[in-house]
């Protein structure tokens, strides 16, 4: 059939447009429509400053260079140097007054830069060079303890040579035998002994196991003193020592050793079971001993009578070493026992905590560790003058602090709390009351406290009443 022309010229025009390649870019999308493609390319940015340059008659001039010192001695990576840029060209330039001031702060910023960072660098340097200093001495304090004082440990232990070594800090490498050393062995405790009650823990671990209900766990916790009870409190209180370390929780190398431990000494003295804060004191006996030596030393120290008060809520016996307490702090902080007594804070809310843990848990560990050290050498006495060391050092603080400040302050204590200020505020304490040392004072305190009934009421009372 013969096509109309017109249809023919469309037809060939469509045709012509399909060949030709394809140069231009896909059409774009608009909200309601394409876009037409675009017919030019990007250009260049030295081709758009031509063509810019061509139809304004106007010649592009680059600013002129900066007369900034490019080699200054001290760069800081940050925007102190910014001063001393040129303002852009659509600003108005910095008169030569601004300029030389800007220089000046600009000087007097690198200059303050370079005092920090000096003084850091000293203080750096001190602190390497003390901690040097530390273990040299450390290193030849142990040789003495190794070849000198352990060998004739009865002969020399309360000699004032010794005394003074113990009280800088047992090496880590002496410590465990020296605390085994110190605190006895009046239990008469053997390996053996050890892993019968051992063993005994662990029928009693797949026992409770096995019958283990919502039941029986109801009855168990409605028992303190049952011996499942103690055990089951051991799992829960396992997982909350030293979590930090991530030694003891489960899964950790000393979790299975800490367990047995503590599971062992409930079936030992039943009649104590497992107190909250034991698992710190094992804790740090483990980390010191050997498993049985651990054991042998935790049954020691628990069964002196400081800790027995206190692990066995012996009421009448904590109020004894509170008032004793409570005379020397007089005597050494008399402001701050004033301010104490002004919000009716009681030596319990405070004091429990540290003795239960022997400050194992309110110390950083190493810290904790050397308090072990004079404790195992003075005894009870030193836990409570490591008390009122603790007030003197935060003594200025506490006295701009209310109850609940005071009382949450003293519960956790700052972490950045260091042996050489601490100790040297134990040191500046003075256990001695009318002539009268501590043994004195908390023996008359036994003695007066059954004849003085008000004054043990009052603190009964008070104690009652937190």
């Amino acid at each position: 059939l013969p096509v109309a022309p017109g249809w023919a010229a469309v037809r060939c025009c469509r045709q012509t447009k399909e060949l030709k390649p394809a140069v231009q870019s896909a059409p774009g999308w608009k909200l309601f429509g394409k876009v037409p493609p675009r017919e030019n390319l990007p250009k260049d940015s030295k081709i758009i400053q031509q063509e810019y340059e061509a139809r304004t008659g106007r010649m592009y001039k680059p600013p002129p260079p900066s007369t900034r010192r490019k080699n200054i001695e001290f760069e800081p990576l940050s925007t102190t140097a910014l001063i001393l840029e040129d303002r852009p060209a659509n600003l108005p330039a910095k008169s030569v007054e601004e300029a030389l001031r800007h220089r000046q702060e600009y000087d007097e910023m690198v200059a303050e830069a370079k005092k920090r960072e000096i003084k850091e660098a000293h203080k750096r340097k001190k602190i390497m060079r003390e901690r040097f200093k530390q273990e040299d001495n450390i290193a030849s304090a142990m040789v003495i303890w190794i070849n000198e004082i352990l060998p004739n440990w009865e002969g020399m232990r309360a000699t004032r040579r010794v005394r003074e070594l113990w009280w800088q800090g047992l090496p880590p490498s002496v410590r465990g035998k020296v605390w085994s050393l110190a605190v006895g062995n009046e239990l008469n405790i053997t390996p053996e002994l050890y892993e019968i009650f051992l063993s005994r823990a662990k029928e009693r671990w797949k026992s409770f196991s096995e019958t283990n209900s919502e039941n029986d766990v109801e009855d168990v916790s409605a028992s303190v003193a049952d011996r499942e009870a103690s055990l089951e409190l051991i799992k829960l209180d396992i997982s909350r020592t030293f979590p930090s370390l991530y030694i003891f929780q489960k899964g950790g190398p000393y979790h299975d050793l800490l367990h047995s431990v503590l599971g062992a000494y409930t079936c030992y003295r039943p009649d104590v079971g497992y107190v909250q804060g034991m698992s710190f004191i094992a804790a740090v006996l483990i980390l010191n001993l050997e498993e049985a030596d651990a054991f042998i030393a935790f049954a020691n120290l628990l069964n002196k009578p400081c800790q027995l008060a206190f692990f066995r809520v012996d009421h009448s016996m904590m109020l004894k070493y509170f008032a004793a307490f409570e005379v020397f702090f007089e005597e050494n902080l008399p402001k701050l026992f004033l301010h104490f007594k002004s919000y009716s804070l009681t030596p319990d809310i405070y004091l429990i905590d540290w003795i239960f843990t022997l400050y194992s848990k309110s110390l950083p560990l190493d810290l904790a560790c050397r308090v072990w050290d004079v404790f195992c050498r003075d005894g009870e006495e030193f836990l409570f003058r490591t008390g009122l060391g603790i007030l003197r050092l935060y003594e200025d603080i506490l006295l701009q602090m209310d109850f609940i400040h005071i009382a949450q302050f003293l519960t956790k204590l700052p972490e950045d709390i260091t042996s050489e200020k601490l100790f040297s505020c134990i040191a500046a304490i003075q256990m001695q009351n009318s002539n009268k040392k501590w043994a004195q004072v908390s023996l008359m305190y036994v003695c007066v406290g059954m004849s003085k009934d008000e004054h043990v009421n009052q603190i009964l009372f008070e104690t009652d009443s937190i």
